[in-house]
């Protein structure tokens, strides 16, 4: 079981800091993909880390902005938003592919197997 939390509102050029638990006991194997969906619009990807953290992944968006790190010890997987843009404003969730998926798998909603409940993130201009 997944959970996103953190979200909130923030003024543009802002940071924010969300965050994904999880109930599992092999967290470490698994691969976390972050992603957001705004009203009206298809979820879309955002980022993307491994099993140990040692890889990342990040949509164009995000490159530069956003930094995704993980603390197994905790089960807790961080979105580090910075600089924040109102085109941000979106429910954010994070999902995890198969026990053992590569990284790829959390790179698309279709690859995801357990989603979180979602955090919303709204940012004003």
């Amino acid at each position: 079981q997944l959970q996103a939390c953190g979200g909130g509102l923030v003024q543009a050029g802002g940071f924010l800091r969300v965050s994904c638990a999880a109930s599992v006991r092999t967290f470490e194997n698994y691969c976390i993909g972050w992603f957001r969906q705004a009203p009206g619009k298809e979820r879309e990807y955002v980022s993307a880390i491994s099993w140990s953290g040692g890889s990342t992944d990040y949509a164009d968006f995000a490159k530069g902005r956003f930094t995704v790190t993980r603390d197994n010890a905790k089960n807790m997987v961080y979105l580090q938003m910075n600089d924040l843009k109102p085109e941000d404003t979106a429910v954010y969730y994070c999902g995890a592919p198969s026990q053992d998926a590569p990284i790829i798998a959390a790179m698309s909603p279709s690859g995801i197997q357990y989603w979180g409940k979602g955090t919303l993130v709204t940012v004003s201009s």
